[in-house]
C-alpha cells in the first residue's frame, strides 16, 4: 500500500513539473512571440522580455527574432537597357515588425526568405533592364582621376554623363521592395548592390579588348624608344667620328713633329761625324736584314763587308 501511495505521489509531482514548465516560457530581449491556441493566434504579440504564462498542452509559443535579418541573393543574369547581359547580386536587411501579420502571413523565416526572393530579385529584374549599364556602375558625375604613366590622349579621362546612378536605382528597388512587403508584417530596411559584373562571354571579350589597347600603347612606346634610341646611335656615331678624327689629327701633328725632331737630331749627328753617323745607321739595319735563316750575299766592296771586316778582332 505505501508502495503505491509513493507511485502516485511521484506521478503526482512529475505531473505537476510538467504543467508548471508547459504554463511558463521566457522571452529573452532579442525576441518577440507569438501564443497559438490550436493553431489560431490568442492575444496580441508579446515583445516585452521577462518570464510569462500560458495555459499547458494547449497553447504554443512561436518565437521570432526582433533583430536586423540579412537575405542573400543568389546571382542572376540580367539584360540592360543598352542589351548589355551582366550578373547582378544584391543583399539586402530586413526585420520583422508584426510578428502577428508575419506568422499569419509567412510562417517563419524560410518563407519570409523565400517571399523575398521572388519581390527582391524581381525589382532588381526591372530596374536593371530599365536603366544602361553606365548608370549601374556609376554613381556619380564627379570629374576623374587618372593616376597613371600613360599619356592624358590614351588615358581617356573625359566620362559621358549619367541621368541617374548606382545609388538611385538601388534606392528605387528598395522602395518598390517595401512597397511589396508592406502587407507581410515586414521591412526591408536596404538593398544594395554587392556585385556587378559581365557574364562570361561578354567578359572575355571586354578583356580582349582592354589588352588589344594597352598593347597599341605599348607599341606606341616601343616605337617611340625605337626612335630615341636611333637618333641616340646617330648622336653617338657622329661624337665617335669627331673624337677619331681629332685624335688622327693630333697623332699627325705629333708623329710630325717628333720625325722632324729626328730629322734634326740625324742631321746634327751626321754633322758632327758623318762616318760614325753612316756607321750607325748600317748596324741598325742588321736586326731587320738577318732575321731568322737568312743566306746574305755581299760584295768585298760593300758596306756591310767593310764593317764586319774592320769589326773583327785582328787575331
Amino acid at each position: 500500500m505505501k508502495r503505491t501511495v509513493g507511485i502516485i505521489t511521484l506521478f503526482v509531482i512529475a505531473l505537476l513539473v510538467a504543467v508548471g514548465a508547459g504554463a511558463t516560457y521566457v522571452v529573452d530581449e532579442t525576441e518577440q512571440v507569438v501564443i497559438t491556441q490550436f493553431g489560431d493566434p490568442v492575444g496580441e504579440p508579446i515583445s516585452e522580455p521577462g518570464l510569462k504564462f500560458k495555459i499547458p498542452f494547449i497553447q504554443t509559443v512561436h518565437r521570432f527574432d526582433q533583430r536586423f535579418l540579412e537575405w542573400n541573393g543568389d546571382a542572376n543574369e540580367v539584360p540592360t537597357k543598352d542589351k548589355r547581359f551582366i550578373e547582378v547580386d544584391t543583399y539586402a536587411r530586413w526585420r520583422i515588425t508584426d510578428p502577428l501579420v508575419f506568422y499569419q502571413r509567412l510562417r517563419n523565416e524560410s518563407g519570409a526568405q523565400s517571399r523575398l526572393d521572388d519581390i527582391i530579385d524581381g525589382a532588381t529584374r526591372d530596374a536593371v533592364a530599365s536603366h544602361e549599364l553606365l548608370e549601374l556602375v556609376r554613381a556619380s558625375n564627379r570629374e576623374p582621376v587618372v593616376e597613371t604613366d600613360i599619356p592624358e590622349e590614351d588615358s581617356s579621362p573625359d566620362l559621358e554623363k549619367i541621368e541617374t546612378g548606382r545609388p538611385s536605382i538601388m534606392s528605387s528597388i528598395e522602395d518598390e521592395a517595401r512597397r511589396q512587403t508592406e502587407d507581410l508584417g515586414i521591412q526591408v530596411l536596404d538593398v544594395r548592390f554587392k556585385r556587378i559584373n559581365y557574364n562570361d562571354q561578354v567578359r572575355k571579350k571586354v578583356y580582349d579588348r582592354m589588352i588589344a589597347e594597352r598593347e597599341r600603347i605599348a607599341e606606341r612606346y616601343r616605337s617611340e624608344g625605337r626612335g630615341e634610341a636611333a637618333e641616340i646611335e646617330g648622336t653617338k656615331e657622329r661624337e665617335l667620328d669627331r673624337v677619331l678624327s681629332e685624335a688622327e689629327r693630333k697623332a699627325e701633328e705629333i708623329r710630325g713633329k717628333a720625325d722632324a725632331k729626328a730629322t734634326d737630331i740625324y742631321a746634327e749627328a751626321y754633322n758632327r761625324d758623318p762616318e760614325f753617323f753612316e756607321f750607325l745607321r748600317t748596324t741598325e739595319s742588321y736586326p731587320e736584314a738577318l732575321k731568322g735563316k737568312s743566306w746574305l750575299l755581299m760584295s768585298t766592296g760593300g758596306d756591310f763587308m767593310k764593317y764586319l771586316r774592320d769589326s773583327t778582332p785582328e787575331q
